[in-house]
């Protein structure tokens, strides 16, 4: 099934413009919700019914999300995570250059659906180029069609949407941190509950949605839950976009039904590099557990499919490792990774984190001991569940399936001071 939402823009000779947007049938279901002051709680039952999942990682279901705002008459906001800082993951930063008005009448239905009159998109430091941008560019010109702002289109619905830019840190990815950050502090996340939808942003009610997520609104609306709802399949309803990358042929974004084979995708992506033999993939972002590429190819890309694996579908970024690549050495560069981005608030994740890096450092130079290998699980189960937000169990999880998969690798190189691949 050749279904597009956030990419059906992406070829057009100018894919950011409003006219452009406006042929895809871009702020219809906007502008028939303001007309004819659709009940916000009509749309919320909508998303709810579609089967809109957050496609940032969690998965929540993105109608029960909103469904947690208080309905009482008071200041709420809307935030969409375009802090897209998960590696393997650059499905975000496609949609924000090349499909930028979907992501403003995404917020714009979101917020009007939760009662918010203020929205923000908060781009990850590295964005501060091209799409952020492009995104102000598209937001001036809906500013200008009042599409956007005060009394839009004449309906007495007011509703003023941001864009902020962060400073390259992974933490505020992390939605508390993100509201940290919005509010001018250092961004550290915050202790739940109260939960955002209560106490959020300027301790006011709050939802935060990921970029792929609001963009995937407005179609929805305009066509109905189920035309979404029937995409997919069991509880994986609608589309999503992976990021392939690593050892293939054409690594790039692919928007693809829920429920398709992982051969297709790989099929997709120009197979794996030269022909070669596919070892492992983590698929969802170097955050969740690696799959044996074995398995791997007899799974399909959903979330029931990949959990039974023993993984997570997770952000969508699709890491593929041939025959050719050492586990030791992509796991200590996982780990240097989460060592450099952890905040530093709990200290499970701040002093763990730097303990994973430092022995498998050490294996990688060959000081590494059997009994190290133990510890490496050890420390990685102290840190899991222990933290106030999920980078310690970003850290850890890899480690723990590293370990389980490729066990024989790891105690090759502590044996024979390198690796099996080399």
């Amino acid at each position: 099934m050749n279904v597009k939402i956030c990419t059906e823009t992406f070829e057009s000779n100018k894919p950011a413009s409003l006219a452009t947007y406006l042929k895809y049938g871009g702020y219809e279901a906007w502008k028939k919700i303001i007309t004819e002051k659709t009940p916000k709680s009509s749309i919320v039952e909508k998303i709810k019914n579609s089967g809109l999942r957050g496609k940032g990682g969690a998965g929540f279901l993105t109608g029960l999300k909103w469904s947690f705002i208080p309905l009482e008459n008071k200041q709420k906001y809307l935030v969409c995570n375009s802090d897209e800082s998960e590696p393997g993951t650059c499905k975000d930063r496609d949609i924000l250059r090349y499909n930028p008005h979907s992501i403003i009448e995404g917020m714009l239905i979101a917020s009007y659906a939760i009662g918010a009159s203020v929205a923000y998109n908060y781009l990850r430091g590295e964005f501060i180029d091209e799409q952020k941008r492009v995104f102000d560019e598209a937001l001036k010109i809906a500013y200008q069609e009042n599409l956007v702002g005060k009394d839009i289109l004449s309906s007495s619905v007011s509703i003023d949407i941001y864009s902020l830019i962060g400073a390259g840190a992974y933490i505020v990815g992390e939605e508390t941190a993100m509201l940290e950050s919005i509010e001018g502090k250092r961004g550290m996340p915050r202790i739940k509950p109260p939960f955002p939808a209560i106490k959020g942003l300027f301790g006011k009610p709050t939802i935060i949605n990921n970029t792929e997520t609001l963009a995937s609104v407005p179609k929805i609306m305009r066509n109905e839950p189920d035309w979404y709802k029937n995409i997919g399949i069991g509880d994986s309803e609608g589309i999503k976009m992976f990021c392939t990358s690593g050892h293939l042929e054409k690594p790039g974004n692919y928007e693809i039904p829920l429920g398709t084979p992982f051969r297709d995708l790989l099929e997709l992506s120009g197979g794996v590099l030269n022909k070669g033999e596919l070892k492992a993939v983590i698929p969802g972002g170097s955050s969740v557990p690696v799959v044996k590429g074995e398995t791997m190819l007899q799974l399909n890309m959903d979330y029931e499919s990949i959990s039974s694996a023993g993984s997570m579908l997770g952000s969508g970024g699709v890491i593929v490792m041939d025959h050719t690549t050492c586990m030791v050495s992509v796991l200590q560069r996982i780990s240097r990774f989460y060592y450099a981005e952890s905040c530093g608030q709990c200290t499970p994740c701040r002093e763990g984190t730097g303990w994973l890096y430092k022995m498998l450092t050490n294996i990688l130079e060959g000081k590494g001991t059997i009994s190290d290998l133990d510890t490496l699980n050890r420390i990685a189960s102290q840190i899991e569940g222990h933290c106030i937000c999920a980078l310690g169990d970003a850290a850890a999880m890899p480690v723990r399936s590293f370990l389980k998969n490729f066990w024989h690798e790891f105690e090759y190189y502590v044996d024979k001071k390198q690796s099996m691949v080399s």
